[in-house]
């Protein structure tokens, strides 16, 4: 007992910890790259050790205990069910992030990120691995000229610098900034906003990514204006808008999942009988469809229609881990089930209240910025921690108590 107070009090749990984010970090860039990591499911494997071995050097309260294990049964429920450990590695990475001061945790994800993006732009832009750019059809022509007249989509070329798809690059630039302007907002000047916004545009210029590039725009300048009027921050009305937001998001995206089908039928029927022969509830939907490029309608894809709100279950199935698609809310309902899903909106709104109680507005912006996001693109609901540094947040905030 003697040695296991003297491990807990020593630098053994703090390193634990950073060497288990730094492998989920280094998996994120690996992913992202050309490179196919054969030891994946190996490295999750180590990471979990570490984590776990770092909660278990970690005092918590008998309250959270029993918050702890009680999602680790539920986790290890889903896993029974669906055969993915996520869940599991979710809840210990989680609960592992207690004692770990949060800028400090984010500033390091930051940096391996940014390290490890800028390794493979160079490595891609010198032809030494990774190709520059990619030329295929993107999806941007209208239903009618492919779906219901064959006419082959127009290929076109977009620059990817070594990460595999325009809409990657666009993502990690997305997710650099949100996670740089948040760990440095104390800091954040007009001219390094105008200096972020310029490098928006030049990599929209690159990828022609609309969303990545409407969502930095927005978030960019969101923080110059908590930055400059700093009587925002303190208002109760600005974070009860950023719950409304989120209410949206999961509202909009369940509706995507019941309405999808009708979603389609409506799109045929206005190209053949110039008549969406529906109400206006589906109209909305298929006029924003068509701005979120056919993402409710791609619901309807498959032979199941999966990631319908019918292919949706308590603990989701085997089956529901391969599929893909790009809606984020509707996948984690679909790939992890109702109950776990409902629980991490939860988390979710109690994340949104420490926020509230500690006047992040800054931490508030971020969250909303994303949670807009991933209505349309699933980067954060994945199987790779390293991409959610908001579950970093929420450990910071649920087991640890603030100054």
């Amino acid at each position: 007992m003697e040695l296991y107070r003297k491990m807990k009090k020593s630098k053994l749990p703090w390193l634990l910890f950073y060497i288990g984010l730094t492998i989920e970090l280094l998996i994120v860039i690996i992913d992202k790259s050309n490179y196919t990591n054969p030891v994946e499911g190996r490295l999750f494997q180590i990471t979990f050790l570490l984590f776990a071995c770092k909660l278990l050097l970690t005092d918590y309260t008998k309250k959270e205990w029993f918050v702890v294990i009680l999602l680790e049964v539920i986790a290890f429920l889903s896993y029974r069910i669906t055969g993915a450990n996520d869940l599991i590695r979710l809840v210990t990475f989680v609960a592992a992030c207690k004692e770990i001061p949060q800028k400090q945790m984010l500033r390091y994800t930051f940096y391996v990120t940014l390290a490890g993006c800028v390794a493979i732009v160079l490595l891609s832009v010198t032809g030494i691995y990774g190709e520059i750019s990619l030329t295929q059809a993107f999806g941007h022509e209208s239903a009618e000229t492919t779906r219901y007249i064959g006419v082959e989509a127009a290929k076109e070329t977009r620059y990817t610098l070594g990460m595999g798809h325009p809409n990657a690059l666009s993502c990690m630039f997305l997710m650099l900034v949100v996670l740089g302007v948040y760990v440095y907002f104390d800091r954040m000047k007009w001219y390094l906003y105008l200096f972020a916004m310029l490098l928006n545009g030049g990599v929209y210029a690159l990828t022609g990514s609309k969303t990545g590039m409407l969502i930095t725009t927005v978030f960019l300048a969101g923080a110059c204006v908590l930055t400059y009027c700093e009587f925002f921050r303190k208002k109760a009305f600005v974070y009860l808008c950023g719950v409304l937001v989120f209410a949206l998001c999961i509202g909009f995206s369940v509706d995507a999942a019941v309405c999808a089908q009708r979603v389609r039928d409506a799109q045929w029927n206005e190209f053949f009988y110039w008549s969406p022969r529906d109400n206006g509830h589906i109209v909305a939907l298929m006029r924003i469809d068509r701005y979120i490029n056919g993402r409710i309608v791609s619901l309807t894809d498959s032979e199941e229609n999966d990631g319908m709100i019918q292919t949706w279950s308590a603990f989701s199935k085997p089956g529901n881990m391969e599929h893909y698609f790009d809606m984020g809310w509707v996948k984690l309902f679909y790939r992890y089930g109702v109950v776990p899903g409902s629980l991490y909106i939860i988390a979710c709104l109690f994340l949104l209240w420490q926020f509230y109680k500690k006047r992040d507005a800054c931490g508030l912006l971020l969250f909303v910025t994303l949670a807009v996001y991933t209505v349309a693109e699933a980067h954060l609901i994945s199987v790779y921690l390293g991409r959610n540094f908001i579950l970093m947040m929420m450990g910071y905030y649920f087991f640890t108590s603030p100054d």
